[in-house]
């Protein structure tokens, strides 16, 4: 999964009778097009803005399209969900030997 990162949305709700607010979270996992060689470009909790594309895998129907700034994510308000809290969660998965 050297291509793959895990993308975490999340949002608030309120419950209608109680009006007790609540977070929900969704994970999608991304492709990331052309990662560099020594894979540091995307770290946990960095900011990315996400599009829905022809699956890739059974999993991943999503691609990611560029980082954002904190600064410019504060500055600017988005109209879809997954530029206003997308996350990347991990960035692949370890390969450890079980013995």
């Amino acid at each position: 999964m050297q291509k793959t990162v895990v993308v975490r949305i999340e949002s608030t709700k309120e419950h209608p009778k109680y009006r007790r607010r609540y977070r929900l979270h969704k994970n999608y996992k991304a492709h990331v097009a052309n990662p560099p060689a020594g894979g540091g470009e995307y770290q946990i909790g960095d900011k990315v803005i996400i599009e829905e594309c022809r699956p890739i895998s059974k999993e991943k129907n999503w691609k990611v399209i560029k980082k954002v700034d904190e600064k410019a994510m504060k500055t600017s308000f988005s109209s879809s969900p997954t530029e206003a809290s997308a996350e990347v969660e991990k960035k692949e998965s370890s390969s450890t030997s079980l013995p």
